[in-house]
């Protein structure tokens, strides 16, 4: 079992198949458990859970008792919540005035040196508004430009960690694999019509923004 030592991923839907059979999806504890009481009823399928948002594999310390289990990834929960808040801190700045009084707020706003080419400052100083507020606006368009892609490229990346673990030696692996990477979404389906139901349905969830 693919599933033994190791942190659930916080805040995260899992799904845990055996073999290519659906066993169990839903919060990391309920699954886990699911999981462990399918080990102990002498399931002989390797079991693999994934998290939903990435089909990264998920790994669970299933020793002891149910209450055991369930400590543990309370444990671990906390855990990452304080490492996720510590990484979202903003960092110290050098320099940082003190906080402020009265007066306007700052809004969140960070004062960071910017290096450009003369042309660049001309341009930026026939641009209404000043070049704050233009080179914030050209750094949104960019960010919302490459949103979308982003997202295809994640969800494609999450078929295809989920189809190598599972799918691999199913009929239209490959075909359904090519189909993927074209943007064919009736051509992924055709392929992955007859695989087992969990697995058919699981793939295809994970491929909701692939083919955006």
């Amino acid at each position: 079992m693919a599933a033994t030592d190791g942190p659930a991923p916080r805040g995260a839907g899992v799904t845990a198949f055996a073999g290519t059979r659906l066993i169990a999806r839903g919060a990391p504890l309920e699954v886990a458990l699911a999981v462990k009481s399918a080990l102990e009823g002498g399931e002989n399928e390797p079991v693999l859970v994934f998290d939903d948002r990435d089909a990264k594999p998920v790994e669970f310390d299933l020793r002891g008792r149910p209450a055991d289990v369930a400590a543990r990834l309370a444990a671990d929960a906390a855990w990452q919540a304080r490492a996720v808040e510590s990484e979202q801190a903003p960092p110290d700045e050098p320099g940082e005035e003190a906080p402020r009084g009265r007066g306007r707020p700052r809004l969140g706003v960070v004062a960071r040196e910017v290096t450009l080419l003369p042309r660049h400052w001309d341009w930026l100083a026939a641009q209404p508004g000043g070049a704050s507020v233009v080179l914030r606006r050209l750094v949104d368009s960019a960010r919302h430009a490459s949103d979308a892609k982003d997202r295809v490229r994640a969800s494609r990346e999450a078929v295809h960690r989920f189809m190598t673990a599972l799918a691999g030696n199913l009929p239209g692996y490959e075909e359904a694999l090519r189909a993927l990477y074209a943007g064919e979404r009736a051509r992924f389906e055709a392929w992955s019509v007859d695989w087992p139901e969990g697995v058919r349905d699981y793939v295809r969830e994970l491929a909701q923004g692939a083919f955006a």
